[in-house]
């Protein structure tokens, strides 16, 4: 078994109090065809393993494993305000933004772009997953528009999108 392998944004490190990270492949306990640190509830992989590699993910963190969250996504430009964890499956939604101290919000990527973004002063971040059909459909914009309903200030945003050259298809997560 390998350890987590993190990779972090100097933009988003420079954000006091916002903790990060573009998680690789490594350090997982999936096997076969998922053989990776795959953290996709509706991947097909066996779900013990799946919930294993999400509590390494929230561990990470320093979190419940129940407070990293990420949605049912569907390459849309929806985006969703959360304040607790799920109480049942993830609603659809291609970002999450919080403001709620001890959440995780991620996005799932494998061919698409995680886009993190924070306001460390107003203590409002957001995960992105960002398709083309996404992109296109303006999933960053509306991730902006939910956080600056929570408070943040475009003016002091920093984002930071993950290359899909290297290995990664795990949550992307910002706390």
């Amino acid at each position: 078994m390998s350890q987590v392998v993190a990779i972090a944004s100097t933009l988003l490190t420079a954000q006091k109090g916002v903790r990060h990270a573009f998680f690789t492949r490594q350090g997982g306990v999936s096997q076969g065809v998922y053989a990776s640190f795959n953290q996709g509830l509706g991947s097909g992989d066996e779900s013990g393993h799946v919930l294993q590699n999400r509590r390494r993910a929230a561990a990470y963190f320093e979190i419940e494993a129940g407070a990293l969250l990420t949605g049912h996504q569907v390459h849309s430009a929806l985006t969703l305000s959360v304040d607790r964890p799920w109480s049942s499956r993830p609603p659809e939604g291609d970002a999450l933004v919080t403001a709620t101290p001890g959440l995780a919000c991620g996005a799932l990527a494998s061919d698409c772009a995680p886009v993190l973004i924070a306001d460390a002063q107003a203590r409002v971040v957001a995960a992105v997953h960002a398709g083309w059909k996404g992109a296109l459909g303006g999933v960053v914009a509306s991730a902006v528009e939910a956080m600056r309903a929570l408070g943040a200030d475009p003016a002091r945003m920093a984002a930071a999108v993950e290359s899909t050259s290297s290995p990664s298809s795990n949550p992307s997560t910002v706390v």
